[in-house]
């Protein structure tokens, strides 16, 4: 039985798409790669936020609290491009881990439903067990490590204020 689900909707091309995609291949790089990439966003991020933190905290006058204010920017900052990469990640993980599949023939009024064959079904789960759930785990992670700078960087304006 041949796939009546356009190729850009069949969950595997879609998972090809995302791992290949600019945005979304940096959950899969090396640890040190992706590290690397979340400081420099986290850094960024504090920068733009420097002048909110300016307004909050004179620097001249109050130089760690500024810096505490500026990495909550940041970190606030970080968590949404991270948030945005758990949801794709969370999305096709969910349509390989399914059994049936909804996808659109020509637009969003005759959408249709297809059953996986228990072959794909089973390769499609293979695929999450070893390829997605080690990405959405690592991501996962990077949310609970950005909250726990936050409570800290928090409490540490709480005693420095």
């Amino acid at each position: 039985m041949t796939c009546p689900v356009p190729k850009d909707q069949q969950p595997l091309n879609e998972y090809i798409e995302l791992k290949e995609a600019f945005f979304y291949r940096w959950a899969k790089l090396s640890r040190s790669q992706y590290l690397l990439i979340l400081g420099r966003m986290w850094l960024g991020f504090t920068v733009v936020f420097a002048p909110v933190a300016m307004s909050i905290q004179s620097p001249s006058r109050h130089l760690w609290e500024f810096i505490c204010v500026a990495s909550v920017g940041g970190s606030v900052g970080l968590l949404f491009p991270t948030l945005l990469m758990l949801s794709g990640w969370n999305h096709v993980r969910q349509r390989l881990d399914s059994a049936k599949i909804f996808y659109e023939e020509s637009g969003w009024y005759d959408g249709q439903t297809w059953e996986k064959p228990e072959a794909d079904l089973a390769k499609d789960r293979l695929l999450v067990a070893y390829e997605i759930k080690p990405v959405m785990n690592r991501l996962q992670k990077t949310l609970l490590g950005i909250a726990t700078f936050l409570v800290i960087s928090l409490g540490l304006l709480n005693i420095l204020g």
